[in-house]
């Protein structure tokens, strides 16, 4: 048996959050620094942010340290006590340089800057027919309930109805920390294989809708020029009372340079309808920002999560078997009512730390 050793890389990436922990941590106590609010603020902005990777690095050094004695210990006992021990005891450090090891590698990896925007999620049913639409409205649900969980707020920009219960088109806009940061992972196309309530024959059917997440773009991160869009209004259709279906409330608004047509009629006030329609239209320029930076890096490298590209079918739920796949890292879980009733964690975890891993390697 081997003594743990530290990664020469690792080590050195810990070394130097080390040696940066103490020079913050005497720059505080530095008069100028003091005096300063703005040296002040952004020094205990960094100190805070490596505090948490200096303690786990000197956790999984002293681990490593007390494995090498215990294992020292084991090869020189002689008695079966003190044996059984030493092997409990090198057993355990294992463990824990495993944990720790892990928290390391997590607090190393750069926060995603717009991980605490609002996500605006889009749902369309894609094949299927109607059955495809009764499916987007369930993941329209599961990601309400899964929201309702996480104490975010649902708000509703647009939807398109098609027969009772189902859903042509859906867009909304989910708020809270985390939001984008974990709803990010469900961009791509998402397939349900089940028997329809009008199949007669028991017959099971594959039907699929498309979910796209974008983060709530600002209006520092896109700017639009006025002269790039063309705005149309016009009456609204579908449920929202008389004043909605008899003015002309609904936006359409269209970015030139870009082709992207953004519509909202979900307000009875055109100018509410147009703001929300260039909140959606700011992100998916933002989006598409993000795309064309990811698509130069993933040339570079390749991504263990998946392209991105939302033409790819990301999962699939399985009504008889009662399963659910996410085929980007080859997961199953037999949980699927705990899915469909928005308990996301487990494959939003396992989808992250492959993620990060991926990132780590790169």
């Amino acid at each position: 048996m081997k003594p743990s050793v530290l990664d020469p890389r690792l080590d050195e990436r810990l070394s130097e959050a080390e040696r940066r922990f103490a020079e913050v941590d005497q720059a505080l106590t530095d008069p100028d620094v003091l005096s300063s609010p703005d040296k002040l603020k952004q020094l205990g902005r960094e100190r805070s942010h490596l505090g948490p990777l200096v303690e786990a690095s000197r956790a999984l050094r002293t681990a490593i340290r007390e494995h090498a004695d215990a294992l020292a210990m084991l090869e020189e006992s002689d008695e079966a006590d003190l044996t059984a021990l030493a092997e409990e005891e090198v057993a355990a450090l294992e463990r824990r340089i495993g944990e720790v090891s892990a928290r390391v590698r997590e607090l190393l990896i750069p926060r995603d800057p717009l991980a605490d925007r609002a996500a605006v999620v889009e749902i369309r049913a894609g094949t299927g027919g109607d059955e495809a639409g009764l499916f987007a409205a369930d993941l329209m649900r599961m990601y309400r309930h899964l929201a309702e969980r996480q104490g975010w707020k649902v708000d509703m920009m647009s939807v398109s109805e098609g027969i009772p219960g189902s859903i042509k088109e859906v867009i909304f806009t989910v708020h809270g920390t985390g939001a984008y940061g974990r709803l990010r992972y469900e961009s791509g196309v998402h397939r349900v294989q089940r028997v329809p309530e009008t199949e007669s024959q028991g017959r099971i059917h594959t039907s699929a809708a498309t979910v796209a997440v974008l983060p709530e773009a600002e209006e520092v991160d896109v700017q639009i020029d006025a002269q790039d869009l063309r705005i149309d209004v016009f009456r609204s259709s579908g449920p929202g009372g008389q004043s909605v279906n008899t003015t002309d409330s609904a936006v359409r608004i269209t970015h030139i340079p870009s082709g992207l047509v953004v519509s909202c009629q979900d307000e009875k006030s055109q100018h509410k309808n147009k703001a929300k329609a260039l909140k959606v239209l700011r992100s998916r320029l933002l989006d598409r920002k993000i795309a064309e930076h990811e698509a130069e890096r993933a040339r570079e490298r390749k991504s263990q999560v998946g392209t991105g590209d939302r033409s790819a079918k990301i999962r699939t739920y399985n009504y008889p078997q009662g399963r659910v796949t996410d085929h980007r890292i080859g997961l199953t879980l037999y949980r699927l009512p705990e899915v469909l009733d928005g308990d996301l964690d487990e494959l939003i975890t396992a989808l992250r730390l492959a993620e990060e891993e991926e990132r780590l390697e790169a």
